[in-house]
């Protein structure tokens, strides 16, 4: 007898449905590779923008920093000028009456007396 010809139909035809499943979870996993590699790219992208923007931010704290010195410095040139008016002030008197002997002969210093520093060790020594 002659053997059926039907179970190799089925057995090809599932074949064929194996080959087109093979196919298409090749064609998925390659998307899915793509997705992945996007994703940790982005994440790398990602990465490297934070380390930019706190290296800003640090920019923006070292500037703020630097305001508030320049800020105090300004803060005392009216002091400075206003001794050093002082100090020409009698200088000119001086050298308009050099015989004046109210006038010290020898010249007076300037000098700047740290408060902060000894208003802080005043409590210490009590």
């Amino acid at each position: 007898m002659r053997q059926s010809v039907a179970p190799s139909r089925i057995s090809h035809a599932a074949s064929l449905a194996s080959q087109a499943d093979n196919a298409a979870a090749t064609s998925r996993l390659q998307e899915k590779k793509k997705e992945f590699e996007a994703v940790a790219a982005l994440e790398r992208a990602s990465a490297l923008f934070l380390k930019r923007i706190e290296g800003l931010a640090d920019d923006c704290e070292v500037m703020a920093d630097a305001g508030q010195v320049h800020g105090q410095v300004l803060e005392q040139w009216p002091l400075m000028f206003q001794s050093l008016s002082l100090f020409l002030s009698s200088r000119e008197q001086y050298l308009a009456d050099p015989g004046d002997d109210t006038l010290p002969l020898t010249g007076e210093r300037l000098v700047r007396v740290p408060l902060d520093e000894l208003q802080a060790d005043t409590p210490k020594q009590s």
